[in-house]
């Protein structure tokens, strides 16, 4: 019998849902109430983590991800470290304070920004490359304050910290560490100190490749055993398979190929210039719906279209429930053991994945979040 090793998060998509994304009149707006609903489907659905985004349009993941701690009992929210842009004495004590305040409920995102352009705005002026140097930094960082009584005497090239820190995290050593990404930079990161990679989408034989590839990374610091992988995937599930891809066609009627137009990011079509630029892991999306032929089928229930009109995960599984976590089995086979997921509107969709596809991993779902070593 397969280890029970799996967890299954969700998206709380903070810049608003939709029924269609090339159409604004089918744009959901942020509101308390829209989120209550889905975290509400989430937190009784199974789930392990909810990923709270972090681009321009998003409400602040971490005040929501705080609120939502208090109002959930099972999920984990999965909240940013963006490089550059907190202090991480105060990243340190803030992840800290919500481990203990959670009952162990929090897992960190490592994210440089997909888009150099929206940092800048922000008032960030480093490169994607100086922000992924101060991310590993970061990282040392956090690590030393938790698990030192003394002053942890850092000296690196962007920070200097002398400090140490109360309280601990309840997690031991540490929370999980979660990253997405598909640039050099972000491999030998996550090689060096994630829990989980996630991977953006792919068809299983490549992400088996990438597994393969990213341990041995990983050997080189000591930690083969330590990586585990996931998949960041849009589900599209319908009783009957016909009506799951009717679904499919409907979310992006109006979207071209020819013209992103990204109904989640900041500028619409200028950004994916920007993303381009900037984005390994986006190129390679991209790169998958140029690839896909007409029907932007990558196979018989992987499907690349949300790319059309979406930055970041683009990659659907479409079918009916056995279809849908077959598919996922897929993955499983490939080297994952997470799925961080999405679909639109994301209450509803969340809700038919939790009755209808979860059944299928039975018996195999962790009793907890990924751990960190």
């Amino acid at each position: 019998m397969a280890r029970p090793d799996l967890t299954f998060g969700w998206f709380l998509p903070t810049s608003g849902d939709s029924t269609c994304l090339a159409d604004p009149k089918g744009h959901m707006p942020q509101s308390r109430a829209l989120f209550d609903e889905i975290v509400d489907v989430v937190d009784d659905g199974g789930f392990s983590y909810m990923l709270m985004p972090v681009n321009a349009n998003c409400w602040e993941a971490t005040v929501v991800g705080s609120y939502y701690l208090a109002k959930t009992r099972n999920v984990a929210p999965l909240v940013a470290l963006r490089a550059g842009y907190c202090n991480p004495v105060l990243s340190a004590k803030m992840f800290a304070t919500m481990d203990q305040m959670s009952g162990g409920r929090i897992c960190v995102n490592l994210i440089a920004g997909i888009n150099d352009d929206d940092t800048k705005a922000d008032g960030i002026p480093d490169s994607k490359a100086v922000r992924y140097e101060k991310m590993d930094e970061e990282v040392q960082i956090m690590k030393g304050l938790w698990s030192s009584n003394e002053p942890i005497g850092f000296e690196g090239k962007h920070y200097r910290i002398n400090a140490a820190i109360e309280p601990k995290p309840l997690q031991q050593p540490h929370p999980p560490f979660f990253l997405g990404g598909g640039s050099e930079h972000a491999l030998e990161i996550s090689a060096k100190h994630s829990t989980v990679h996630l991977f953006w989408g792919d068809r299983p034989s490549g992400i088996a490749a990438k597994v393969k590839d990213l341990k041995a990374r990983a050997a080189v610091h000591g930690r083969e055993d330590a990586l585990g992988f996931g998949m960041r995937l849009q589900i599209i599930c319908a009783d009957t398979e016909a009506e799951a891809w009717a679904n499919a066609e409907r979310l992006v009627a109006g979207a071209s190929r020819e013209n992103l137009k990204l109904a989640n990011m900041r500028g619409k079509a200028s950004a994916a210039d920007g993303i381009r630029r900037t984005s390994e892991a986006n190129r390679q999306v991209w790169k998958l719906l140029e690839e896909s032929g007409d029907d932007m089928r990558l196979g018989p229930h992987l499907w690349a279209g949300i790319s059309q009109v979406r930055a970041g995960a683009g990659i659907a599984v479409v079918g009916n429930p056995e279809q849908v976590a077959a598919t996922l089995e897929e993955f499983v086979d490939a080297g994952c053991t997470s799925f961080c997921l999405s679909g639109y509107p994301h209450a509803q969709a969340a809700r038919i994945f939790a009755d209808k596809v979860m059944p299928y991993f039975q018996g195999r779902l962790a009793g907890a979040l990924p751990q960190a070593a």
